[in-house]
This record gives structure tokens, sequence and C-alpha cells, in this order.
């Protein structure tokens, strides 16, 4: 499997939420860029961005700092939050993202992501976001009553070839991924190639992701237990291998 240290942005800021919620905010940090090129240092071969403030508006609203993010890690870089429209994503390919994240769009407007798949193909993957398997929008803060493995099968069969699941009751909480919701999106979308997201803050969490058994479970993204310092980038690579 693959670890992707998480960086979030919040008001130019690098950030992470209790589940997802904005009002349950701890800063790490003022400078993205700077933790970017640490991610780098420490031996982190992918990073996931999110610009929450898009996410929340519905719009990038930091396309210039993730540019500069993208040049300091200098190795590949997923970006989501807000990529709704065909600018919005442009921007975020021109910006050098080897992968834009389409969330909400994603079940909202399905000719979007039709369009978006024609132009960019493989570089577009898909957040599903749910809590209780239901897929939640608009920043996590619309519940739909779209099960998310049912999401998963239609995005699938539109072409996408990447999706990424978080978990919205667990991110953040550091209790460990939703493997059973994990397995059920994996075995949904066989097609696709899965990450998981929510809750991932030990070896033993990257080892019972493993355990699974699903061969399309590629990668992992860990945010809040590497800003905390209960593990190292280097000991989640190690348990990854």
């Amino acid at each position: 499997m693959t670890i992707l240290p998480a960086i979030d942005i919040k008001g130019g800021k690098c950030v992470r939420l209790r589940q997802g919620r904005a009002d349950d905010v701890t800063v790490y940090g003022d400078d993205p860029c700077e933790q970017a090129k640490d991610w780098r240092d420490q031996g982190g071969e992918e990073l996931h961005v999110v610009d929450l403030d898009g996410a929340f508006a519905g719009s990038p609203r930091h396309a210039k700092l993730i540019e500069r993010i993208i040049k300091a890690f200098g190795g590949p870089v997923e970006v989501g939050g807000g990529l709704r429209d065909p600018e919005a994503l442009r921007a975020v390919i021109e910006a050098g993202a080897t992968r834009a994240i389409i969330g909400s769009a994603a079940l909202d407007d399905p000719e979007f992501l039709s369009m978006s798949l024609e132009l960019y193909g493989d570089r577009i993957a898909v957040g599903i976001d749910a809590r209780g398997g239901f897929v939640q929008t608009k920043g996590w803060v619309s519940t739909t009553d779209v099960k998310a493995t049912d999401l998963a099968t239609a995005v699938a069969k539109a072409g996408v070839k990447t999706i990424i699941y978080t978990d919205t009751a667990t991110d953040g909480m550091l209790g460990g991924p939703n493997l059973t919701q994990l397995s059920a999106i994996c075995e949904a979308a066989p097609t696709c190639s899965v990450t998981a997201s929510g809750g991932v803050s030990s070896p033993y969490d990257i080892e019972n992701l493993k355990a699974l058994g699903r061969p399309n479970l590629r990668a992992a993204i860990v945010g809040k237990a590497l800003y905390d310092g209960r593990i190292t980038l280097c000991e989640m690579n190690a348990a990854a291998l």
C-alpha cells in the first residue's frame, strides 16, 4: 500500500478537523508549503491536499497556494475541495495535480463527471465521503439517502479508476478505519483503485487494511496521527510494505 500524508487547508493554514466539522479545527502550521516539503523529506511518496474552504464554499479558494504546495512537494499530489465546475478542475490540473478529486459533483452532476473523464481520464478521482454508509456532500454538511456502495458502483461504470473513500465518523478520531465499509466499497468497484481515509492512525490499522485481502485497496491517507506525533511517516511506510 501507499501512505499519503494529508494537508488540509483552511484560512491558508495547515489544519485538521474532527469528523469534518468546520467548528472543530486544530491548526498545525501557518505554512502548508513547508509542511509539504517536510512530508517529502520524511519519505512521502504521494500527497493528499484538500482545500477545506473550497469544499464548504463550493469552489476553490486556494488555487495559487495549492500550486506552490505541489511544487514544494516535488512528487505526485492529489487535490480536492470545491471542484464542481470545469474552470476549477482545469485550474487544479494546470497547477500540476496528478489527480483532481471530484466529490459532491460526482453525485449531483453526473454529466460534469462524464465530461471530466473525457478530458482528463485517469487524472480524475472521485471522493466518496459517507457516514453510516450514506453519502455526504458539500463538505460533509449534507447527508443523502444514497448508499456509498451504490455511488462507488456507478462511478466505476462511468470509467473512474480511483476512489477515495472517507468514513466521516472516524475521520480525525484516531480510532481506526471502518474496515467493513471499506471492504464493501472495494467489492462494489472492483475496477477502481481504492484509497482509505478516516481513522487510519497506526501500523496496526495498515495491517488490518491489508488483511482485508482486497487487491484494489491501494492506499491510505493519514493525517491527525502524524501531526500529533503519535506515529511517524517512516513507521507507516514500513507497515505498508
